[in-house]
Order: C-alpha cells, then sequence, then structure tokens
C-alpha cells in the first residue's frame, strides 16, 4: 500500500531523481558506504522487502550485512524509468562474482529529492531459458 498519493513531478525533478538512485546503489550497494547512501534517504524511509527493517536503521543494518555476507555484491543498473515521484530500476545483482545473479525490480518513492519508500521484486537468473532473450 502507498503511504501518499502520487506526485506530478516535472522532468527536471524526475531526472534529478533516477540521478539520485544510480548514486544511492553505487553507494549504499557497490561500495557499502552507508552514510553516503543515508545522505540520499528522507527524514522517515519506508521498507517493503520484507527481509529488511523500516527506517535508516533498517537500511544501516542492511548494508551491514551485505559487507560482511557478500563484500563484493555488485548492482548493475540496466534501465531507469520515471513516473512521477517514483523511479523504477531494472538491475543485475550479482552476490558473488561469478554467479549468474539476479534480476531485480526495484522501485523507489521520492520526496523532496530523496528516497522515502522502497519496494522490490526479484527473480534468480536461470541457467537456462526457453528463449534467447535473456533477462535484460
Amino acid at each position: 500500500m502507498t503511504t501518499t498519493a502520487p506526485h506530478e513531478a516535472t522532468i527536471a525533478e524526475q531526472e534529478a531523481n533516477k540521478a539520485t538512485v544510480l548514486a544511492f546503489y553505487e553507494a549504499g550497494l557497490n561500495r557499502k558506504d552507508f552514510d553516503a547512501a543515508a545522505r540520499l534517504i528522507g527524514d522517515r524511509y519506508v521498507q517493503h522487502n520484507p527481509r529488511i527493517a523500516d527506517g535508516i536503521e533498517g537500511f544501516r543494518a542492511f548494508v551491514d550485512t551485505i559487507r560482511a555476507e557478500f563484500p563484493d555484491l555488485r548492482a548493475e543498473v540496466k534501465g531507469l524509468y520515471a513516473d512521477g515521484d517514483r523511479v523504477i530500476a531494472h538491475v543485475h545483482g550479482i552476490r558473488v562474482p561469478g554467479q549468474a545473479g539476479t534480476a531485480i525490480v526495484d522501485i523507489f518513492r521520492f520526496e523532496d529529492g530523496r528516497i522515502v519508500e522502497h519496494w522490490d521484486v526479484m527473480q534468480p537468473i536461470p541457467d537456462t531459458a526457453a528463449n534467447p532473450n535473456g533477462m535484460f
């Protein structure tokens, strides 16, 4: 359930929000730099991933976990799409180098240029597929 009604953002706001999402992935997931990523999060942070607690402290715990358990984790953004106050990212996540990884769709909601809400859907990339199209 969305906590607020969608906000009509200008094209410039949408582009800025997309840049913020890229910076968030680079800081929080690729570099595991909580402090840098936290500057991109609003005063509140609503988390819809059931494995991550709400709020900035939930995000801190998540970054601490991936730093300890998956130090080489990488998130490669394959596509970014903005709609109003939301940015949708199509991401190739690889926890351990050499693994096929996971296809991820992340949805971020923004308020005043900062991330305030997050949803995600993840699907492991299989070894074989019924078509030659790939997942990205």
